[in-house]
């Protein structure tokens, strides 16, 4: 399923290291490339932490099997504290197998403020974690993680692990100006922050089962007609010990120059539910979310598709290009689609006018039971 690393994998990684190690970061593992051993789950919860609406009218429903419990009014014990949106994504997800139960945190929102807020409003507890992931390097997905760290670090396990596609998560982010050829900063994931928080760093470029619930994708094969929507940029290198090695990219990118983020190292987490089949999480998907669920049957082995959830990153699609798309991820077959984050409202549209049958569209706070 999935091929032992080859000569040219195995430099690229060596120099990953060697550049970490060269800069200080001490606690990086990498994922080998062995076979992967899937693990079934007879159930999923995910507690949507952080989303960017809350709707207190929504009704609890259950389609295709798969329930959701809206948060309702979405306050805490003091009425003056309610439910922090934003734009980014946290999900907070609890599997269970043979009466074990795993504890994953994936993505952390755009600032640690919203990401408190709403887990105390929600009561998780965050001392049950098992491991903590992140999709990609965009500050909406890792922003409120060392303010989470800051808070709950003495609480959790003391080998908890931070699973990562690859260098690219630690690239320096930037966002067009407006103006011709200059950017603002979008900043940057830095893993001296992570060791000053005693947290180690798995790079994930091969798919890797976490916490023995869970697998990642590891890096995305491009095979559908998707392609990358106009987002960020990225400027590869370490510079003063913060950012990612460029010592295996192009040679533009090793002169300095800013290119367009390709998201190279972004990677989908994914559940097997016994008997139901793959529960496949795309946190922005802009690899495209087709491509992520191909990769997800890929490696696991696994043909069928029970949710597709997240974010899709197809808010600024052209309509030919969604209703393209929207019919792709149809023919998977899959059993929901729950559109999150990035996904937008004309995805949503879409995806109820070609599967009316087929979509849960949930809230900050909301809470997705798969299986058992």
């Amino acid at each position: 399923m999935v091929e032992a690393i080859d000569r040219r994998g195995f430099l690229k990684l060596s120099a990953a290291l060697a550049a970490g190690s060269a800069a200080g970061f001490s606690c990086v593992e990498v994922a080998r490339a062995a076979p992967l051993a899937v693990p079934s789950v007879d159930s999923l919860s995910l507690r949507v932490l952080i989303d960017s609406a809350h709707d207190q009218f929504l009704k609890p429903e259950t389609v295709q099997g798969v329930r959701h419990q809206p948060p309702g009014n979405g306050r805490g014990a003091d009425y003056r504290k309610v439910l922090h949106n934003q734009w980014g994504l946290s999900l907070f997800a609890e599997s269970k197998a043979a009466g074990e139960a795993r504890t994953i945190l994936l993505d952390f929102g755009y600032s640690p403020e919203a990401l408190l807020n709403n887990i105390e409003i929600l009561k998780v507890d965050p001392t049950q974690l098992d491991a903590l992931i992140v999709s990609h390097g965009h500050h909406d997905h890792y922003g409120g993680l060392t303010g989470f760290l800051d808070r709950y670090r003495d609480g959790l396990s003391p080998d908890l692990k931070l699973y990562a596609g690859g260098e690219d998560n630690f690239c320096h982010r930037l966002s067009p100006s407006g103006v011709q050829g200059q950017f603002t900063d979008f900043g940057q994931l830095d893993r001296r922050e992570l060791t000053a928080r005693r947290i180690a760093t798995v790079l994930c470029e091969a798919p890797t089962v976490v916490a023995g619930h869970a697998f990642t994708t590891g890096q995305i094969k491009r095979t559908s007609s998707e392609r990358i929507l106009p987002n960020t940029f990225v400027e590869r290198g370490i510079k003063d010990g913060l950012g990612c090695d460029a010592t295996h990219y192009s040679p533009a990118e090793r002169q300095g120059k800013i290119i367009a983020d390709e998201h190279v190292h972004e990677h989908a987490t994914c559940f097997n539910v016994a008997g139901k089949g793959l529960v496949v999480i795309s946190s922005c998907g802009h690899v495209g979310i087709v491509n992520s669920v191909r990769q997800a049957q890929e490696v696991s082995g696994v043909e069928r598709v029970h949710a597709i959830v997240g974010g899709f990153h197809l808010g600024p699609a052209p309509k030919a290009y969604l209703t393209q798309v929207v019919a792709e991820i149809r023919a998977l077959k899959p059993d929901v689609v729950i559109p999150m984050h990035c996904s937008g409202l004309n995805f949503a549209l879409e995806a109820r006018a070609q599967m009316p049958e087929n979509v849960i569209v949930p809230t900050t706070g909301s809470r997705l039971t798969f299986g058992a």
